[in-house]
């Protein structure tokens, strides 16, 4: 999740930037919608999807709808504040397995206490990927590290 893409620039420095421009608060915002399942602005799916979301602004097919929640979740990663935790929290149960994988690492990172009980039962899920980041999750909000 923090490498260069092929634009150039990394997820996190497309994310500070869209900060720069629009506020974080709104940037926040705009991915707990779209984490949520509703639309946002074309804009920020670029910004936080880079030329895969290139359709968001040029028009075009999509792909699968579940890539606008991890992107969002993604952002979460970056640009972060406790009112986007309801949404991390709920996104642990989404139908995908990247959604679930992108919502424990946020999760993680900003130590979502409120998301333990679904973490832990994430240490079932039927994807390696999930249960791993799950479990990181679990070990860095119990030790505080």
């Amino acid at each position: 999740m923090g490498s260069r893409s092929q634009w150039d620039i990394s997820p996190r420095e497309s994310v500070k930037r869209e900060c720069a421009a629009r506020g974080t608060k709104a940037v926040i915002a705009g991915c707990v919608v779209l984490l949520r399942g509703s639309e946002a602005d074309a804009q920020l799916i670029y910004a936080l999807g880079g030329p895969p979301a290139r359709w968001a602004v040029t028009g075009g097919e999509s792909g699968p709808d579940y890539w606008l929640r991890v992107w969002a979740a993604r952002g979460l990663l970056y640009a972060y504040d406790a009112s986007a935790g309801p949404a991390v929290v709920e996104a642990l149960g989404d139908e995908h397995w990247r959604v679930r994988e992108a919502a424990a690492k946020v999760c993680a990172r900003h130590r979502i206490d409120s998301a333990l009980p679904l973490l832990a039962n994430l240490a079932g899920d039927s994807r390696l990927r999930v249960r791993r980041a799950a479990e990181r999750a679990v070990t860095r909000i119990m030790d505080g590290s």
